[in-house]
């Protein structure tokens, strides 16, 4: 039995695949997140320790459930769909790593600025704190952050994740 048989195997017979009531079938998936490490138990077949959590829910059922890669994709139907979109979090959790270590220009009137992505990133100090603004060059649609970050490295963090929360709405 090859790796991906052995998961689907521990997926399908376990947890909540065999609770009556429980749908199989017809999940839509609306959000995945990053832990950082495998921190929790899939809530689906309640065995599998997951990093990646993405976040289905149902129509015929009350709760949202927090599983890994081979239960959604057995949950909404798709296994290559969920094995891309954990792909692209996996990438953007990498890229997020290294992002600090961009070189990032000074604009004209002394602010940090990044062109990447399609998008013109400014930040700005404001008050004790910094803030930013998201540009999509293409089409000039303006996102600016709505709270302060304490730190310079913080506010770059936090336009690196709205950057890709608007790549993301594309």
């Amino acid at each position: 039995m090859n790796d991906v048989e052995e998961k689907n195997q521990i997926a399908r017979g376990s947890g909540k695949w065999s609770e009556p009531g429980v749908p199989h079938k017809g999940w839509v998936c609306v959000g995945i997140d990053d832990l950082g490490a495998p921190d929790e138990i899939c809530q689906m077949c309640e065995k599998r320790e997951i990093r990646y959590v993405h976040q289905m829910e149902h129509p015929n059922y009350p709760d949202a459930l927090g599983v890994g890669c081979v239960c959604a994709g057995h949950m909404e139907g798709d296994y290559e769909g969920a094995r891309s979109r954990e792909q692209g979090i996996k990438n953007a959790s990498r890229r997020r790593s290294t992002w600090l270590k961009r070189k990032w220009r000074t604009s004209q009137k002394g602010n940090p600025y990044i062109k990447t992505d399609g998008y013109h990133i400014v930040l700005y100090k404001q008050g004790s704190g910094w803030r930013g603004t998201i540009t999509h060059r293409a089409s000039g649609q303006e996102v600016k952050s709505r709270r302060g970050y304490a730190t310079l490295e913080e506010a770059k963090l936090a336009a690196f994740d709205g950057m890709i929360f608007l790549k993301a709405q594309e």
